[in-house]
């Protein structure tokens, strides 16, 4: 086992960071925070044991500066990094870098972040695994007519993919023969904004998709177990909105399926670290895999509520050369968290930065926020514009949806817009109580006036 970390730098900002900075210091390891000019008076530079400015507001000049971090890195003796979500949490050449330099990337191997990143590579690894895939033969279409014909041989509807995507950027759904053009346009012109890369492939579309994803964690002796799943179907525009475990859908025998079938993903690829293997599931509870995020995700403390582990801590075990002690877990209780984003949900979800004047978080048995945001602080227009999350646990979901309300109510945030009222209003629609609803239910909403 190598030898224990004493000073992680996180390549991250807000709440995240912030998340990891708490772990850390439970464990008795310093913290080194970085930060740019418009992040200065964010809490995890506040709390971090060390600071060191990156850079201007932009991300291309702070966060996703490979240099600059090294840089910090190599000034404050940080021995480890861990990246977080999002920025280079799931960037292999930063991986590579960190080894060069005999610095722990707090995550897996660079050639399984490649071959997960990839769509057409992740693919093809989880058909060789026996891991149920969409319908589709993952080749990159090489044209418009190359596309008509596969679609028609398919049947339509069909979904056209990036095969560098993610976030739900560079997809598009495609109903028709006649809609084709349209779609492929749109969807190479984003891709190639979004990941400088518009290489496109295709799949059958899953009708009535629920999006369900499986927790893993894989350490350095090739052990790899799952700890459940999360439903994430309450989703805009392939963005996820809140997030439950377990899944409303969900049977004894779908999970033993789905997570074993996630195992199997992990040891396909010898996944060292804590990640997710994500999965549509038809209306017949067929299932199909879509993804693997192997970092961190912004939903895991749905998991640490019901099942009690610190995945922060886990991470950092595995990264040790510590060996996984537990086993695969079945859920016992029932939590639910809600995105709480700075947007104007009755305003098309428009972004709402500017000063916070009041700011009360939610508290009581079974509630949790994690957030980086307070009273007198200025929600910045650089980054994503998620600004905490809430998190509720229950023995029930009819309870856990009870107590989400009651916690949405006393979440009090003035002088910016926010999505509390939109979940609000969630939270009282039947077919949401009733666990009736798939990944396009909410767009086939219309929200309430006012």
């Amino acid at each position: 086992m190598a030898e224990k970390f004493k000073k992680i730098l996180i390549a991250n900002r807000g709440e995240i960071a912030l998340r990891i900075i708490r772990t850390c210091q439970e464990m008795g390891i310093k913290t080194v925070a970085i930060y740019s000019t418009a992040d200065r008076e964010s809490l995890h530079v506040r709390f971090a044991d060390e600071a060191v400015c990156i850079g201007p507001p932009a991300s291309a000049d702070s966060y996703l500066s490979i240099p600059k971090i090294m840089a910090a890195v190599e000034i404050t003796n940080a021995d480890a990094v861990h990246p977080g979500y999002g920025f280079l949490s799931e960037n292999a050449d930063f991986a590579e870098v960190c080894s060069e330099y005999g610095i722990k990337f707090i995550g897996p191997a660079p050639e399984h972040i490649r071959k997960m990143g990839d769509k057409i590579t992740a693919k093809d690894t989880m058909i060789k695994a026996n891991v149920p895939v969409v319908p589709g033969d993952g080749e990159l279409l090489k044209s418009v007519e190359d596309g008509l014909k596969q679609a028609e041989e398919m049947g339509y509807p069909v979904m056209i993919k990036a095969t560098a995507g993610g976030g739900g950027k560079g997809m598009r759904k495609i109903e028709s023969a006649e809609d084709f053009q349209s779609g492929w346009d749109s969807a190479r012109a984003e891709a190639k904004a979004a990941f400088g890369n518009d290489g496109m492939y295709m799949e059958k579309f899953v009708t009535e998709p629920r999006h369900i994803e499986v927790q893993i964690i894989g350490d350095q002796h090739g052990k790899v177990i799952h700890l459940s799943e999360r439903d994430c179907s309450v989703q805009r525009r392939h963005q996820k909105l809140l997030e439950e475990c377990p899944s409303p859908f969900m049977t004894d025998d779908l999970r033993e399926r789905m997570g074993q079938a996630a195992i199997a993903a992990g040891m396909a690829i010898g996944y060292e670290g804590v990640g997710t293997v994500e999965f549509l599931v038809d209306a017949d509870r067929n299932f199909y895999f879509m993804e693997m995020n192997t970092r961190i995700q912004v939903e895991h403390p749905v998991t640490e509520e019901v099942i009690g582990y610190d995945l922060i801590k886990e991470q950092i075990r595995v990264a040790y050369g510590e060996k996984l002690s537990g086993e695969n877990y079945y859920p016992t209780a029932h939590a639910i968290e809600c995105r709480i984003n700075a947007e104007d949900p009755w305003n098309n979800f428009r972004p709402s930065p500017g000063p916070i004047t009041s700011f009360h978080s939610s508290k009581g048995l079974g509630v949790r926020v994690d957030t980086h945001v307070y009273a007198g602080y200025t929600i910045v227009p650089y980054y994503d514009s998620m600004i905490a999350k809430l998190i509720v646990r229950a023995p029930t979901r009819e309870e856990a949806i009870t107590k989400m309300e009651r916690a949405l109510n006393e979440f009090i945030i003035e002088g910016v817009k926010t999505t509390v009222p939109f979940h609000q209003w969630l939270m009282k629609q039947q077919d949401f109580r009733d666990g009736n609803f798939d990944t396009g239910w909410l767009g086939q909403q219309e929200l309430p006036e006012g």
